[in-house]
């Protein structure tokens, strides 16, 4: 299986799972932020968890503005980090990268 296939799949993945937890959640509570923040730190392994994709998602950035000139869309990782997570966001900038580099033909 091709890299650019693997992480389509992940993008998927990455999209229904957290999605799987997140929108009986929102059912629930509606979007409150200020309840979503209290919640994921309430707990030392909660806060362990949301400080560690907080930095995931900087990392993701930081990929993303480095590599923003082989990459057509390198905007839309940032989006989606930003609406689901770096579970979609990290596969989608490896999508990207892997699919535009294959289109750039060395002279």
């Amino acid at each position: 299986m091709k890299p650019k296939n693997v992480y389509a799949l992940l993008c998927v993945l990455g999209t229904a799972f957290p999605m799987l937890e997140l929108a009986p959640w929102v059912m629930e509570h509606g979007l409150n932020l200020r309840l979503m923040v209290t919640e994921l730190f309430s707990t030392r392994i909660g806060a362990f968890f949301g400080l560690d994709v907080i930095v995931s998602a900087a990392v993701v950035f930081t990929f993303v503005w480095f590599e923003r000139g082989r990459m057509k869309l390198w905007w839309a990782p940032v989006l989606a980090t930003c609406a689901v997570g770096v579970s979609l966001g990290l596969p989608l900038a490896l999508y990207l990268r892997e699919s535009d580099s294959n289109s750039f033909v060395s002279p």
